[in-house]
This record gives C-alpha cells, structure tokens and sequence, in this order.
C-alpha cells in the first residue's frame, strides 16, 4: 500500500451511504468522491483515516455503463446532489439494494422489500432551499451549496434540483444581497448566513428568509418590500435569527419583515398553512404517495391512531379525512400550532388534535387504551436519527395493534425494526422504499409491522 499524494487505480464496486465511489487497493478500502460502480478510476491517495482511505478523483479510465453526462455543471464540484452523473434506473436499483442490504445485516430481517417507487421528475422537485452565503474581500456575494467534504462555497446562480419557480430567484436576489453591503457571519462576525426559500407546489406562493446572527442590516424593510412588489407569488419575507456558532441552520425565532409568516400549499387534496422554520416534505408528489400506501398498511379508518413526530399535520389530517380519529404529537411549538390551524382550515378539528409534548416521554400513556377501546394504532415519522430508547421502550410496553414507521434513514430504520421485531413482539410484514432525493444518495421507506398474536 502507498502513502498519501500516490496515485493508484481501483475499480469502483459500491457506493457509501454518502454517494462517495467504494474500491479497494491491497485489501484495504478507498473511498472516492466522485467514484461511480463499474468505474475503472486513477485517484490520488489522501489520508488513511479509521482503517481506510479516502482518496480524490484523478480521472476516470473506463466509465461505468451507468454513467452520464449530468445535468448539472458543478455537480462534479458540489456535494448537494452526489449521484447526478449515474444513471435514474440505477440509482433506483443501489437505493433498493441498499435498504434490504440494511435490514438484512443491522436488523436480520430477511423480509421482501418492495420495488422502489421512483420519482416521475428526477430533476425540479425540491420545494425548499436553504443557501449558504459568503462575501469576499472585495464585496462579491456567493451562495452555494458546500463542496465535498468541505465548509468551501460552490458559487451558484441556479440549481436544477430546485423547483423552477424557486431555482429563477436565486440569481436576483444575489444580486440584490450583494448591493446591499449586509455582512455575511462566516466567522463569527455577525451578519446574514444562509438564503432560504420556501414554494408551495400547487399554490404557487413563495416565502423568503434570510437567516441572519442578529438584526444589523440596515434598510432591510425597503428591501423586502421592493421584493413583494417585484414578484406577486411572494406573500412574505422574514428574518430568521440564528447566532450559534454550530451548523444548525435555523434558529428559534423568525420575524415577519413584510406580508405573511406562511404560504399555502396543497397536499392530498387537503389545504396547509406552512411557516419558513417548520418542517414539511420536501418533494410534495412523492410524499402524496405516501398516503395511500399508509391507507393501506392501516387497514381502514374509523380507528384510532397516535401520529408520533406529526410536525404540521402532514400526514395526520389526510388519514382524519379518510375517517381516522388522530391524535398528534409534536415537541415544535409553532408546527403544532400550525397543525391545529391546518385541522381547523380543513374542518378537521373534531377528528384531528394536536398536542406539543415531549414525544418519547408520553408515548407510552398516549397510547394506552382509553375507556376499553383498545390501543390506538401508531404513526412514526420520527428524525434522521429514529427513535429514542424511550419511544422504542413505550412500544414494547403497549404494543399497539399496527404501527406504521416512515424513515429517511434506511440504518436508523434498520435498527429501530430489529429492536421491535428482536422483541418477538412484532412481525415485518413489508418495506417500502420512495424516492423522495433523486441524484442524491437519500431514501425514505415505509415500514408495516403488526403484533403478533399470543398462542
């Protein structure tokens, strides 16, 4: 094995769950961005870390079948979208392999995983952009999405990944930031951080935030309502005010500078109020087809039902309407206060309440059955890092009927999965993954168990 600055060649068999290219030299493995299966690649080793290596592209020898010209020309640069150079079937087939390999060697479940469910548009489908900025020493702004590995800015002017009605403002809106003379908090110093963009798919209005360390930009009123008055679909711009020195891209207050604190979208034929700092899907298509596969893993309706990690109703005023009784739980203030004036808007109220608690903490007496009913059934669409011990321990102690368990983490699912089925409590009846992320190395499923029933 060589050290760090050789060149070396390698043949690319995987993918990690970051998009980097998987190969091996000397028995040992080497991790390259950029690195597609199938391809024959030169790399420059880089440094030895934790038993492999990671290595950079120095160009490729033979390309893999699967890969393609991206539609994007700083995806070679950019780490917003890793897998634009690979082909739309075969991203599918890695994202299939890679949550049944998941739930094969975390968990043990040797369960059929359904075929992926792909995106009808590979492209324009993000309805929400948070943009880091920064401003050189000679007043020049640049937004862009980090590089590989690195808190560098790739400039952009427009991203295909984003909505067209979203990706058409970033070009304006740099020109106007950058005129501007606002400070930009890229070491400490105060100043604007990230541009957000939020656009509801079927209402077509839009939201802007500017996500600032404090509230020194000067003339910021006059600027928010130049741009109201520059495009209709706009209803509001606020500042958000985030001061950590972490990577948390939001903080806990946003301000209202002109118009509205939220935008209407459509979603399952239902209407939503959705705010800038609340959270909600972002590829609305593919997330309209989660209901009918929750419709389906549920059996029926006219039941009762604990949506656990609700956020602003999303998926608990679909399944109120198709005649459930709901009962959701959210730690997020303002989404469920936003999810009680979704119920309302909708004429939900009566079979959709919402409360804001801490989840883990009272899911056990939440699902507890009540008055003899028996135990509510329960909806899990828990963060990136799955479940607490504690919610995990909650539905061991209930066992509700059927639990339905949405994930964009196919490892967090994975062992999440194994704790409840290692249990003997509960049978995997089937996952299913969607592709919410096309280009990028993401996936959400949905995961259907039922209890099994004592002899």
């Amino acid at each position: 094995m060589g050290s760090a600055g050789d060149l070396a060649e390698i043949t690319v068999s995987d993918l990690s769950l970051r998009g980097e290219g998987i190969g091996r030299l000397d028995g040992e493995v080497i991790f390259v961005p950029g690195g597609l299966p199938g391809d024959r690649l030169r790399i420059r080793l880089q440094r030895r870390q934790r038993g492999h290596w990671q290595a950079e592209l120095a160009g490729v020898i033979e390309a893999s079948p699967d890969r393609r010209r991206p539609p994007c020309i700083l995806s070679d640069h950019c780490g917003g979208c890793s897998l634009q150079p690979w082909s739309d079937t075969a991203q599918a087939a890695w994202k299939h392999n890679l949550v049944q390999q998941a739930l094969q060697r975390i968990a043990g479940l040797g369960t059929a995983v359904r075929p992926i469910l792909r995106a009808e548009q590979p492209l324009g489908y993000r309805n929400r952009a948070i943009i880091p900025l920064e401003r050189l020493s000679d007043g020049t702004l640049r937004a862009g999405y980090y590089r590989r590995g690195s808190h560098r800015i790739v400039n952009l002017n427009r991203c295909p990944v984003l909505e067209p009605r979203i990706d058409r403002l970033i070009l304006p809106l740099k020109a106007d930031l950058e005129a501007s003379g606002w400070p930009i908090d890229r070491h400490g110093g105060g100043g604007l951080r990230h541009l957000a963009l939020r656009l509801g798919q079927a209402s077509g209005e839009v939201l802007i935030t500017l996500v600032s360390a404090d509230q020194n930009l000067p003339g910021l009123a006059d600027q928010a309502r130049a741009w109201m008055a520059r495009w209709p679909e706009l209803v509001g711009v606020g500042l958000n005010l985030q001061g950590d020195a972490t990577n948390r891209l939001l903080g806990d207050r946003t301000f209202t500078i002109a118009g509205r604190p939220w935008l209407e979208e459509g979603f399952a034929g239902l209407r939503y109020r959705i705010a800038a700092d609340t959270f909600f899907q972002v590829n609305t298509g593919q997330a309209e087809t989660v209901l009918p596969l929750l419709l389906e893993a549920l059996a029926g309706g006219e039941g009762e039902l604990v949506d656990a990690y609700c956020g602003i109703g999303t998926f608990s005023l679909p399944l109120a309407h198709h005649g459930w009784h709901i009962l959701g739980l959210e730690h997020h203030r303002a989404s469920v206060e936003l999810a009680q004036s979704n119920a309302i808007l909708n004429g939900l109220e009566a079979r959709a309440r919402f409360e804001c608690t801490p989840v883990a903490a009272v899911l056990a007496q939440r699902l507890a059955p009540q008055l003899g009913r028996p135990a509510p059934d329960l909806f899990l669409d828990p963060p990136r890092k799955g479940l607490e011990p504690e919610a995990l321990a909650a539905i061991a102690a209930v066992s509700p009927r059927r639990i339905a368990y949405l994930s964009c983490d196919p490892g967090t699912l994975a062992r999440d999965l194994g704790m409840l089925c290692g249990s003997g409590s509960y049978q995997l009846l089937w996952v299913q993954p969607i592709d919410f992320f096309p280009n990028t190395s993401h996936v959400e499923c949905l995961a259907v168990l039922e209890r099994k029933i004592s002899p």
